[in-house]
C-alpha cells in the first residue's frame, strides 16, 4: 500500500459514495475503484460493504480507517512542524466555519498581514465542524454554538445581541422591543439543523412554550437577512448584521426574552498539534474582533491554542 491509496480511502470512508469523492478529489471515478480493489488486496479484506454503486464501511474499514486516520493526522503534524520551521510564510491552515461571510473582512486583512500562508476553507454545520475535526480535515473552526468532541479548545472572539428582523411595513416594525409570544403564527426564517440560527431559535421557542412556523429553511445563515427583506417572513439576525450588513433592508427591534445573543469562538483539538499558521489566525482573530466591534466582542484576554 502507498500513501495515495490511504488518502483515497480515507476519503471514500467519510463519504461512502464513489463518484462524489472521485470529483471532490478530481481524479477518475475507474482510477479512485482501482486503488481502493487494490488496498483491500493488499489486505487481505473487503473494507467495504457493496450494493449496487452504493459503498458502506464494514468493521474491517472502521477498525482501519481508525489506524489511518491516526497515521495520516501525524504525517500531516509532521508537514506543519516542517512549515513552522521555515516561517508563516510557507504555511497553511484549514478553516471550517457555519458561514463563511463572518470571517470575510478578517481573512482580507489576515491575507493582506500573511500572505503566504496558504487557506483552505469550507463551509460546515456543527455536526460536520466536530467531524472535521477529529479526523483532522480543519485546523481550526469558528463557530457559535457548542461543538462535541474530545479534548477541543475555545477561545471566545464575540458575543454579542442577536436580533429580530422584520421586513420594512410588517406590523412589529418600529417596536423597540417584541415578546415571544407576538411571533407566534409569524413565518420565520431560519437554517436548517444544525446552524446556530435555527439552534437559538428551537431553544428561544421552547423556552417560551411556543410552536414555531418555520416556512424557510436555508443552509447559508448569511443569506437570512436577504430573504427577509424580500417579505418571505421574519428571522433573527446577529447584531454585528446591522453594522455590516449588504442585504435588503430590514427593520429590527430587540426580543423581550433572556440569552438571545451568540458566542462566536475559535475551536481546535488540544490533543493534536497546531501549526503556527493556525495559531496566528487564532490570535488574529480575537485582535479583529475586538477592534471591529469592540462593543459586542469578547472583553476577556484571550489565549492562544
Amino acid at each position: 500500500m502507498d500513501l495515495l491509496q490511504l488518502r483515497y480511502f480515507q476519503a471514500v470512508a467519510r463519504r461512502e459514495h464513489l463518484s462524489q469523492t472521485a470529483a471532490e478529489l478530481r481524479v477518475a471515478q475507474p482510477s479512485l475503484s482501482r486503488a481502493i480493489a487494490r488496498l483491500e488486496a493488499d489486505l487481505g479484506v473487503p473494507l467495504f460493504d457493496r450494493a449496487g454503486r452504493g459503498l458502506r464501511l464494514n468493521r474491517f474499514g472502521a477498525g482501519f480507517l481508525q489506524r489511518v486516520d491516526r497515521a495520516l493526522r501525524e504525517l500531516d503534524d509532521a508537514r506543519r512542524e516542517l512549515a513552522d520551521a521555515a516561517g508563516l510564510e510557507h504555511g497553511s491552515v484549514a478553516v471550517a466555519a457555519e458561514t463563511l461571510l463572518t470571517l470575510t473582512g478578517m481573512l482580507i486583512e489576515f491575507r493582506a498581514a500573511h500572505p503566504g500562508v496558504a487557506i483552505r476553507l469550507y463551509q460546515s454545520s456543527a455536526e460536520g465542524m466536530a467531524k472535521q475535526l477529529h479526523t483532522g480535515e480543519v485546523d481550526l473552526c469558528f463557530a457559535s454554538q457548542p461543538l462535541s468532541g474530545p479534548d477541543l479548545r475555545t477561545r471566545e472572539l464575540l458575543r454579542e445581541e442577536v436580533l429580530l428582523a422584520v421586513p420594512p411595513g410588517h406590523r412589529l416594525a418600529g417596536r423597540e422591543s417584541v415578546p415571544m409570544d407576538e411571533l407566534v403564527g409569524e413565518p420565520f426564517v431560519t437554517t436548517r439543523p444544525g446552524y446556530w440560527p435555527r439552534e437559538l431559535a428551537d431553544r428561544l421557542f421552547a423556552a417560551a412554550g411556543l410552536r414555531p412556523e418555520y416556512t424557510c429553511e436555508c443552509d447559508e445563515p448569511g443569506a437570512t437577512g436577504d430573504l427577509i427583506g424580500s417579505g418571505l417572513g421574519i428571522g433573527l439576525v446577529p447584531g454585528m448584521s446591522r453594522r455590516v450588513a449588504t442585504h435588503s433592508p430590514v427593520v429590527y427591534a430587540r426580543l423581550a426574552t433572556p440569552d438571545c445573543y451568540r458566542s462566536l469562538t475559535a475551536v481546535w483539538r488540544g490533543d493534536a498539534y497546531s501549526s503556527a499558521a493556525a495559531r496566528r489566525l487564532t490570535e488574529f482573530a480575537g485582535e479583529y474582533f475586538h477592534r471591529a466591534f469592540p462593543v459586542t466582542s469578547a472583553t476577556a484576554r484571550p489565549s492562544s491554542p
